[in-house]
């Protein structure tokens, strides 16, 4: 068989007789503890750390015998071999508790700015293959890129799926090389422990390359195929966040900071029984001990509050339009990143649940935050495996999130909602004084498109398929946010008895203990 060169190199010629199934299939290795029984390793995949200086590597493996990441700046290596002085790091090593087998994960600490990194996964004298990720300045602007429900096997067809989510991989990163993070709205499958599906989403090297940051959604919970696929930082699994449903438990609310942005993920698959209120208080904790180091808060969770599809009357997104969006506002968030509805939408600057400027333009490209404005935005499906079309605002279901005055198409809260049944992924900008979210299109109505290719929809393109789609790359909806710096006029009130924070211009927020 001839090897991909990105697969091949840095594999160990030294093992003979090794049976590897590339990607995020098996690749057996000799045991070091016994060389008779192969060890083998699968789904192996870049996570996000808790900082820039951080990555988290995962994997599934046959055995729970030691196993480390082996780690060297790419320079060092020499013909695909790593130096001796390569720096491990130790793995944990956990029996699965779904599909038998063992699950690792290791974190990789102290990296260098700047700097292309090799690693693979292993121990003794044999490895999986080597992957690269490269790691780049500390501080200062970067891009990230936002996807929402690969949700692979929801068309009935795992492999059109998966080729659809690996072809918005490649666009999206081939348009965006130097994106630093792939930010996940949840549903990376159809069935929470169907590990076909997994290895489907797993296949592209992309997801060993940069680092993913996942969210839970509703078809990754009913086991913990989830959280054993993906190590995350700073996570809390208490039982007050989830009602004690054992099945919406896997993964957890987690944070990160990475550079001027404090990331804040939710498992919103709870959220009756105080579950909205416990994480609204883990929100409110994490900016208090942490939202001074950041100049943005930007929150992810699966369930859109503002969905513009078949989910805008779901109960419980109901129920989270009444709980979230004013402690939002209180707490400064700047921009909330949401999936489960397969199509796009952005709203209006939201300030305590209201629209914050009831002038602001349908589809305006430029808008200013103000104190307590808040833009959410819902990501369209990137894989093409599922797409819901656009509902009209039914205020008979509910009475609170009825036709926008300015466009009657739409509900009040969105300034853009758009589905035209091609994949497509946000970018996002974060630059000093700005975010710029963009909605671009990954795909056509041509193969990979499992939802159109099965027939699973009548129509493709924009305006119902009245107009031919756009190309890959051309962008459907672009805005750009100008957040509040107010400097005295900055302070936000959490809640009666919380510390406030005053931001200031260019040096993010200052936590004020006490005012005089």
């Amino acid at each position: 068989m001839t090897l991909p060169r990105s697969l091949a190199h840095g594999v160990t010629a030294a093992v003979v007789g090794l049976a590897v199934a590339f990607g995020t299939g098996p690749v057996a290795t000799a045991n070091p503890t016994s060389p008779d029984s192969p060890i083998t390793l699968s789904g192996i995949v870049l996570g996000v750390g808790a900082k820039e200086s951080q990555r988290v590597v995962s994997w599934y493996s046959s055995t729970g015998a030691a196993q480390v990441v082996q780690v060297a700046p790419t320079a060092k290596l020499n013909h695909g071999q790593f130096p001796r002085n390569a720096q491990t790091f130790p793995a944990t090593v956990t029996a699965n508790t779904v599909n038998g087998g063992y699950h690792g994960h290791a974190t990789l600490d102290g990296l260098r700015q700047n700097t292309s990194y090799s690693y693979r996964v292993g121990s003794g004298g044999s490895w999986s293959p080597t992957y690269t990720f490269k790691t780049q300045k500390f501080n200062g602007d970067f891009d990230f890129l936002f996807f929402g429900d690969p949700q692979i096997g929801s068309s009935g067809d795992t492999a059109r799926d998966g080729a659809g989510w690996r072809d918005t991989l490649d666009v999206a990163l081939k348009a965006n090389p130097n994106a630093e993070l792939l930010v996940s709205g949840g549903d990376q499958v159809e069935s929470a422990n169907n590990e076909s599906q997994w290895d489907a989403f797993l296949s592209s090297d992309k997801l060993r390359q940069y680092p993913w940051a996942a969210t839970i959604g509703n078809h990754d919970v009913g086991g913990k195929a989830y959280e054993q696929h993906f190590w995350t930082p700073n996570t809390d699994r208490s039982a007050p966040y989830y009602n004690g449903a054992q099945d919406t438990r896997s993964g957890g609310d987690y944070w990160y900071i990475y550079k001027d942005v404090l990331f804040i993920d939710l498992n919103s698959n709870a959220y009756a029984s105080g579950s909205d209120e416990a994480h609204i208080g883990y929100v409110t904790d994490v900016i208090k001990q942490h939202g001074g180091k950041a100049k943005y808060t930007v929150l992810v969770y699966h369930h859109s509050i503002y969905s513009p599809a078949d989910h805008a009357n779901d109960a419980d997104n109901q129920q989270r339009r009444q709980d979230f969006p004013t402690a939002f506002s209180n707490l400064g968030v700047d921009l909330v990143l949401q999936g489960h509805d397969h199509s796009y939408s952005r709203s209006y600057v939201i300030k305590n649940g209201q629209k914050a400027n009831p002038a602001e333009q349908p589809g305006a490209t430029q808008v200013s935050q103000g104190p307590g404005g808040v833009v959410y935005v819902t990501a369209n499906s990137a894989s093409g495996s599922k797409y819901y079309d656009l509902t009209d605002p039914d205020t008979s279901k509910d009475p609170n999130y009825g036709p926008d005055p300015l466009n009657p198409d739409n509900h009040w809260a969105n300034s853009v909602e758009n589905q035209e049944h091609v994949r497509t992924y946000v970018k996002v900008e974060v630059r000093d004084d700005r975010l710029v979210v963009q909605n671009v299109r990954s795909g056509t109505c041509a193969a990979p498109n499992a939802a159109v290719e099965l027939g699973k929809v009548s129509w493709c393109g924009p305006d119902e398929g009245t107009k031919p789609a756009p190309p890959v790359g051309s962008t459907v909806d672009k805005v750009v946010i100008h957040p509040y710096r107010g400097g005295g006029h900055g302070i936000h009130w959490p809640f009666p008895g919380q510390p406030c924070w005053l931001e200031q211009p260019g040096k993010g927020r200052t936590t004020l203990t006490t005012l005089n």
